[in-house]
């Protein structure tokens, strides 16, 4: 029979100031139930990503969400048929989600949330300029047609492409997606910081919006990479055949990206 696990991963920006107490406090209830995974606690909130049984999973969710700072946690769950982490890791951070400012504040201001239903209709406007804030390697499976690649390689260098490409062009209004949210708040609390005064991010990220929205009217394009065993899941929520490249991990279909494929080719040739 095979392994049944469940997935999930959460975050909530709320002010914590006792994070050393809630570090200790987690690992212990997370080591009792069995659970392996991340989470990231720090002045700005709670960020992790867990897998246990589900009876484990459900218990630690329901003792989670009585303490009111977590009481209304952005969650996603998925069922997994493997352990896609092999150890259970409870950290204090100056960030859960590193953007190099922990100065912001996205518990008090943040974009318009834009449920997933009413995604195509704000694509539709022509003022919108639409940015995928995720990472290049991620863009590169899939996106919504017309999104702006900021070109990162990771969520910390997004600030440059603001101060250098974003700003310059003084839009009047800003359209965010992410995989399921985070990114995309601390983002739009640094945009609105910068001067930019209508920001929009879509609720719950790309997999909401996968979710909800009917293959009909769905308007993305490709498959949409996940932060687990699944590497990347398609418009369905299925999981198409993907892999990690042996080289630098990147999402390949081969064993090894065209990138490394090359660079290995050009370091064997004669010289």
């Amino acid at each position: 029979m095979s392994l049944v696990l469940v997935l999930i991963n959460f975050y909530r920006f709320v002010a914590l100031s006792d994070c050393d107490r809630w570090q200790q406090r987690l690992q212990d209830r997370c080591a009792a139930l069995g659970l392996r995974g991340t989470i990231l606690l720090a002045p700005e909130g709670i960020n992790a990503s867990l897998v246990g049984d589900a009876e484990a999973i459900g218990q630690f969710l329901e003792e989670l969400q009585q303490h009111p700072s977590f009481a209304n946690l952005n969650l996603k769950t998925a069922v997994v048929t493997d352990w896609p982490f092999a150890r259970l890791k409870v950290k204090v951070k100056p960030e859960i989600v590193t953007l190099g400012h922990p100065e912001l504040n996205p518990a008090e201001r943040t974009g318009t949330l834009v449920a997933p239903q009413d995604w195509n209709q704000l694509l539709e406007d022509p003022e919108i300029v639409l940015i995928d804030v995720r990472n290049r390697f991620e863009i590169a499976l899939g996106s919504f047609p017309q999104a702006v690649d900021p070109q990162t390689d990771r969520f910390r260098d997004f600030p440059t492409f603001v101060q250098e490409q974003l700003l310059p062009q003084q839009p009047a209004k800003v359209a965010m997606f992410c995989t399921g949210g985070i990114r995309c708040e601390k983002a739009s609390a640094y945009l609105l910081e910068q001067g930019i005064e209508t920001v929009y991010q879509l609720e719950g990220g790309i997999l909401n919006y996968l979710e909800a929205i009917a293959p009909e009217d769905n308007r993305w394009q490709g498959d949409c990479f996940v932060f687990d065993e699944r590497i990347a899941v398609d418009r369905q929520l299925q999981t198409p055949q993907h892999h990690l490249c042996e080289v630098c991990g990147q999402p390949v279909v081969a064993a090894t990206c065209s990138h490394c494929q090359d660079a290995a080719q050009a370091d064997s040739s004669p010289r």
